[in-house]
């Protein structure tokens, strides 16, 4: 089985991504265009959401049109830097539970660490929309992605700005059934684990803390 994947390649997605790997873009620039690229591979990773009927009423008269239902799905930040993500995917989705999970890469053995998950009820019943700036090593989205199947989620879909081929490998390996979205699929891990060309380190340029 092969893990769909769509390298999302918008021109405004393009021309965004352009502006992030800009390394004179501050931490508000960044934070804003981030927030903007998620909601436009929001918008892809969504094509396929049921719909159920409802009628409103027009200045003609009472009709029916369709809606999403915010409670069969629910976002799945990866702290902290999925954070920064958080406000593009939910202009879209904003009646739609946030789920959290904390992971951080041990910048040794580069083997993500859990230490906090909050997530939302009825997880069996969801689509959860799994978000991280970076797919480097795919350590951090391979556990989180085991935390929400041992949670009873039966369909993922995770939304990346950035990703690695080898990121790409091990998550396929791992979850090959669930779907990713990506603005772009770089050329490969540095000696450090870190993506090359990347964006750096993408949850100190989104919050302003300092890079090391």
């Amino acid at each position: 089985m092969r893990m769909k994947t769509v390298e999302v390649k918008h021109p405004l997605v393009r021309h965004k991504l352009g502006k992030l790997r800009d390394i004179q873009s501050d931490p508000v620039l960044f934070r804003l265009i981030a927030g903007e690229i998620a909601g436009l591979l929001a918008y892809e990773a969504t094509r396929d959401l049921p719909t159920e009927p409802m009628t409103v009423q027009t200045w003609a008269g009472p009709l029916e049109v369709d809606r999403v239902a915010g409670e069969n799905l629910t976002i799945v930040p990866i702290l902290r830097a999925g954070l920064g993500f958080l406000p593009g995917v939910q202009s879209l989705l904003p009646a739609a539970p946030v789920s959290v999970i904390g992971l951080r890469r041990d910048e040794v053995t580069h083997q993500p660490e859990g230490y906090y998950q909050r997530l939302a009820d009825r997880m069996d019943e969801r689509t959860a929309l799994l978000i991280d700036p970076m797919l480097a090593t795919g350590g951090s989205a391979a556990a989180a992605v085991q935390l929400l199947k041992d949670a009873g989620c039966k369909k993922i879909k995770c939304i990346f700005l950035v990703a690695a081929p080898e990121g790409l490998a091990v998550l396929e390996a791992a979850h090959p059934e669930v779907e990713v979205y990506v603005a772009a699929i770089d050329e490969r891990l540095d000696e450090n684990a870190y993506i090359h060309p990347g964006l750096g380190d993408a949850g100190d340029r989104l919050f302003g803390t300092p890079v090391d």
